[in-house]
Order: structure tokens, then C-alpha cells, then sequence
């Protein structure tokens, strides 16, 4: 169930009949070489959320746009926003998404630049009681999936408006997807930084491709993307089922809340 779908007056059944799960497609709107959409990421975010919400049911969350993405501001069409405004931007949405009564928030993240950023807002919900547990799918695979979606490659390198991301694309929204402007090269790492082998920076990914194309999407086709995106759904269709019966994390973290006010003599 789409939440931007539902009547008023059906929503509140919704979130009793999902048993209180809201789902979030994490994207950005960024430069994807010169072949796919600003919005990619949040695109197929978004359709894997959808798709999974039909086979375990959860009311997924319109599809959000605003992210980390500040190496892309170069680019024409990025959107960027303050860093703690992005933070308290996400906080805030997942607080009114409780307010509506969930109580799991599932976050599916489309976009590599994210993952610091959501690892640090889930880490941040120790600072106050909240009425929600926060999930973030932090491996979109196991083992034997991450092995058929190796096995449907016909490249090497991927990364960025890829042959994955670019076949993703062809099998959700193909009439946003340009393949006759895929660039004639594969773009690979530059390792323009490569003099500091250890470290780590807002310029390192900037440094490896300055065009914001890391792979090679000729090779991409529909047929190809169909297959990925069900791997893709049917991970996340297991994380959601996971989930909704999980008892152990909500107890923990009442737990630990409830050792935060008793600290000092607290109560």
C-alpha cells in the first residue's frame, strides 16, 4: 500500500492491518552519466518498495528524494541541502511517520552516498525515546543471491549508472532511460587520490569518477534488470517479514531507555 494513495479514512486501517510497518525508499536526485534519470536512485528504491509492500503487507512511504549527495553539486539538476537539515529533515519525517501510528520504520536505501548518513541517524535514535523502532536494510543480499546477481553481470566494474543500476532502470521506468546516449567507454576508477591509500574524504568518490559514471551500461537490458529487481524485492520482502516479528529489538531499547533514566537517580 502506497501511503500517498490511501484515503484519510482507510490509512488508519492500514496501519492495523500492516501491524504497524511503514517501509522508506531511500534515493537522491543526482547526475547518472548521461544516460539515465536524476532520479535513479530514489526511482528504484521506491518500485522495490512497492513491489515488496504486495507480497508482505506495509504501507511504503512516498518516495524521498533528499539525501546525501553534496560530491554532486557540479552537476546540473542535483539538490542538495544543509547537512543538519538533512538530518533533522529525516528525523522529522520518521517522528511524524509514528505520529500516524507506526511502530517499525523499515529504511531501503537506493543510494551509495546514504549509508554513513542512515547508519548515523539509526545510531542517533539512542539520544531520546522514541515511540518507533528504526530498521535499515544494510545488506540488500545473501549469500546465494549476491551470487545469481554476480552470475547476470557481463562486466566487471560496476558502481554508478552501471550496466545494474542502467538494466534496473530499463525494467521500471525503461521511457526515463536513454541507452543511445550511454557513454561509447566504461567509466572506471581515476584513483585520483590513490597517494593516500587510506583515506577517507567528502572528494574520494569525486577523485574516482568526476563524471558520475563508474561501470559500464552497454550492456544493460530489461530482461536483465526484471531479474535483479526480484532479487532486490525478494530480500527486501524477507527483511519486512523479519521485521514485523522481531519482539527482541523494541524490548531492548525500552530497556536501555529505561537504564538512561535511572542514571544519577533518575526516574
Amino acid at each position: 500500500m502506497q501511503w500517498e494513495n490511501l484515503t484519510s479514512d482507510d490509512f488508519a486501517e492500514a496501519v492495523k492491518s500492516t501491524g504497524g510497518v511503514c517501509v522508506v525508499g531511500a534515493g537522491v536526485l543526482e547526475r547518472h552519466a548521461t544516460h539515465l534519470p536524476l532520479g535513479t536512485d530514489m526511482i528504484i528504491s521506491h518500485a522495490a518498495c512497492v513491489r515488496a509492500a504486495e507480497r508482505e503487507s506495509a504501507v511504503v512511504y512516498p518516495a524521498v528524494w533528499f539525501g546525501q549527495i553534496f560530491e554532486a553539486r557540479c552537476f546540473p539538476g542535483t539538490v542538495t541541502l544543509e547537512p543538519k537539515l538533512l538530518f533533522h529533515l529525516y528525523e522529522a519525517v520518521f517522528d511524524e511517520i509514528a505520529r500516524n501510528g507506526f511502530r517499525k520504520i523499515i529504511v531501503h536505501n537506493g543510494h551509495g552516498g546514504n549509508w554513513h548518513l542512515l547508519k548515523y541517524l539509526a545510531q542517533s535514535t539512542l539520544w531520546a525515546r522514541k515511540p518507533y523502532t528504526l530498521y535499515i536494510q544494510s545488506t540488500w543480499l545473501n549469500p546465494e543471491e549476491d551470487k545469481a546477481w554476480k552470475a547476470l553481470r557481463e562486466t566487471e566494474y560496476h558502481g554508478h549508472a552501471c550496466e545494474c543500476e542502467t538494466s534496473c532502470m530499463l525494467d521500471v521506468a525503461p521511457h526515463l532511460v536513454y541507452m543511445d546516449r550511454v557513454p561509447p567507454e566504461p567509466a572506471l576508477n581515476l584513483k585520483r587520490d590513490a597517494h593516500l591509500p587510506d583515506n577517507f574524504s567528502g572528494s574520494s568518490w569525486y577523485a574516482a569518477h568526476p563524471e558520475h559514471y563508474a561501470g559500464d551500461a552497454r550492456t544493460a537490458t530489461a530482461e536483465k534488470g526484471a531479474k535483479l529487481m526480484e532479487l532486490m524485492v525478494a530480500s527486501l520482502t524477507r527483511f519486512i517479514t523479519n521485521v514485523k516479528n522481531d519482539t527482541v529489538l523494541p524490548a531492548l531499547e525500552q530497556e536501555f531507555y529505561d537504564r538512561c533514566d535511572r542514571v544519577g537517580g533518575q526516574e
